[in-house]
């Protein structure tokens, strides 16, 4: 039931999740398709949500309720978003073996783990060997969705976004999840990188990574296929602080130290630099681009991060004179070094 032209069907799509940030990208491109979308989740976090969405509310964990919710119910396209460990895999598995055309799960790069390829680059051929436990289970869920598919039970598309960043989030910097590296920006005061910045790192903005997810929906080049979602654009960590001092309108001044250094100073603080971010990510959706040719990403990192930024300060969510004793012991030891 592909969704071509006015006279046909309108194409039913389900996401378990729905608010997360990738989902709002997702949401945005498939309403563009004129689908009719509803979203499955706990009914807890709603901002933003476009009226044509319909809601079902429930708790995918708790097993018999989520899959009874659906057992007279039908769509084309079911897009598992909140999906982390195998047993939330069988979960979804059961309750639309049957009663979906396609489903597709989002997975991540951190099912590949940390090696680098002599291209640099990282493509779907390249073995998948998590460190986490987090790229563990989400390979897991992989494994149980290919032999669904093998075996006939229902078509199913992996997408494996890295970092996707936009409004509703804040943007990461290279040691956390939620840096301090903007606010210090924007006041003039020195930020750190790690081993001089100059690992590899790609940013996908939300909008960007939702169009391979919206148009990969009963497309059928995509089914029992895996794809990274990325924009191709490759920077270093220190190309990526520029553009985002440029996204602040500052000019910024860069310290680095080993990226041993700065997590032993907080190693639950730092925990994103320890697993992710001290590693090269460099991805390849050249497969992506030649499946789904809607995937085109048209957002810069300084675009994005200005609509990050500003988003966080509508919501009062931009922490600009926060107190931080850990990073400026951070820069008072990356200046003692330099």
């Amino acid at each position: 039931m592909a969704l071509t032209g006015p006279s046909l069907s309108v194409m039913q799509v389900l996401i378990i999740g729905g608010t997360g940030l990738i989902s709002a990208g997702i949401i945005t491109h498939l309403l563009a398709r004129q689908a009719q979308v509803t979203m499955y989740n706990r009914g807890q976090c709603e901002r933003g949500v476009a009226q044509e969405v319909q809601r079902i509310t429930g708790d995918r964990n708790q097993v018999d309720d989520f899959i009874a919710t659906f057992k007279d119910r039908r769509f084309d396209v079911v897009i598992d978003m909140i999906c982390f460990t195998p047993a939330q895999a069988e979960a979804t598995l059961q309750a639309f073996s049957g009663r979906c055309e396609q489903l597709i799960f989002c997975s991540t790069v951190c099912t590949y783990g940390v090696k680098v390829p002599p291209q640099v680059l990282i493509d779907e051929r390249f073995a998948q060997e998590p460190i986490s436990q987090y790229g563990r289970d989400k390979l897991a869920c992989e494994r149980l969705m290919r032999q669904a598919h093998a075996s006939g039970r229902v078509a199913t598309t992996i997408i494996r976004p890295s970092h996707t960043y936009g409004q509703g989030s804040p943007l990461i910097d290279q040691l956390e999840f939620d840096a301090a590296s903007w606010r210090r920006m924007e006041r003039g005061e020195p930020v750190v990188l790690a081993d001089d910045g100059l690992g590899l790192w790609q940013s996908t903005h939300r909008d960007d990574c939702g169009k391979l997810f919206a148009y990969a929906a009963l497309n059928r080049r995509t089914f029992g296929e895996d794809y990274n979602a990325t924009r191709n654009e490759v920077l270093t960590w220190r190309d990526y602080y520029a553009a985002v001092a440029a996204a602040l309108g500052v000019a910024p001044t860069i310290l680095s130290l080993p990226a041993g250094r700065i997590i032993r100073r907080d190693p639950g603080r730092f925990g994103l630099l320890s697993e992710i971010t001290r590693f090269h990510g460099a991805y390849s959706s050249a497969k992506a681009v030649r499946d789904v040719p809607e995937f085109r990403c048209g957002t810069s990192l300084m675009q994005g991060a200005q609509m990050t930024f500003a988003d966080q300060k509508r919501r009062g969510a931009w922490r600009g004179d926060a107190v931080d004793p850990v990073y400026d012991a951070l820069v008072a030891e990356a200046l003692s070094l330099a």
